[in-house]
């Protein structure tokens, strides 16, 4: 059982959380993980524990300033892209992570992608890039498109919140409940993993600041996130992972994979947003055998 150490960083007028799974060993670069959100937590990464057993490889997972054991609220103006990249910069000098592989799902994914574009960092071996987006407007369309296989009730609910702006009614909650049970995870019970079911400090403002009241509302701080042109230049080996019923859909995946180049693509097709819950054998045989080639 791989030993886990947990810490704090300090960062801004806070401190960032990490739990780091293993020790490693020499040739293997750790494993650097993103989770999604803004605002969710590294919590559901837990499920991917084994992967330092079995690949004798550190993993290091954190939970973003804002959310999880690093929550804070009460000021809106740090939801930003720079506030999260330069917290994955202060950890990886903290934690003297100077090569490493990324792993980004859904808004992890997001961050990866600025990171590379923007930023050209050094030490990065590979991307990973699970379940995310190449721009805004591609993915709010795509949930768009899928809200008009919901019961027609709920897609009225959906459409009197968005005209109205109220999100808090019981019809349009049970509305984006079924959508995001179609569409990304659970429903989960005492026999799925704990890292599942554990309650957890959700970024709830960090969410709504940064990216919006829901999946295909982008109106926060992101709303004009658009590095499609961008990903041409992406310089490191880049695997790309999404499901078939996932809120990524294989049409975005599509596009990522023929605008990066010579990146990889694995389509899980019983997956949707968390192919790494619903698919976890195939999803640690895939990650491992890329970590592998691209150390």
């Amino acid at each position: 059982m791989a030993k886990i150490t947990e810490g704090y960083m300090p960062y801004l007028s806070s401190k960032t959380y990490y739990r780091i799974v293993g020790e490693g060993s020499e040739g293997k670069k750790p494993l650097l993980l993103l989770h999604g959100g803004p605002g969710s937590t590294h919590n559901y990464f837990e499920v991917l524990d084994r992967v330092a057993d079995m690949d004798k490889r550190q993993l290091i997972m954190y939970d973003q300033i804002g959310c999880g054991n690093s929550f804070i609220d009460g000021c809106p103006e740090l939801w930003t892209k720079e506030t999260w990249v330069n917290e994955l910069n202060a950890l990886r000098k903290h934690l003297s992570l100077n090569e490493v592989h990324l792993l980004g799902q859904s808004w992890g994914g997001m961050l990866s992608i600025i990171y590379e574009c923007d930023y050209k960092p050094e030490g990065v071996k590979s991307y990973v890039l699970s379940s995310t987006l190449p721009y805004n407007a591609i993915w709010e369309s795509e949930q768009k498109r899928r809200i008009a296989f919901l019961p027609q009730n709920m897609q009225a609910a959906i459409a009197e919140a968005d005209r109205t702006g109220d999100y808090q009614k019981a019809e349009y909650e049970e509305a984006i409940d079924e959508f995001m049970r179609r569409y990304c995870s659970g429903p989960f019970d005492e026999n799925s993993p704990e890292c599942l079911t554990r309650p957890k400090k959700a970024g709830t403002e960090a969410y709504i600041a940064g990216w919006g009241p829901n999946e295909f509302t982008p109106t926060g701080s992101l709303k004009d996130y658009n590095y499609m042109d961008k990903l041409k230049d992406f310089s490191k080996p880049c695997l790309i992972i999404d499901g078939q019923e996932d809120l990524c859909s294989p049409y975005i995946a599509k596009l990522m994979y023929d605008a990066i180049p010579n990146a990889k693509w694995e389509l899980f097709a019983y997956s949707r947003h968390m192919c790494f819950v619903d698919e976890p054998d195939r999803y640690v045989e895939v990650l491992i055998k890329w970590l592998n080639e691209n150390d």
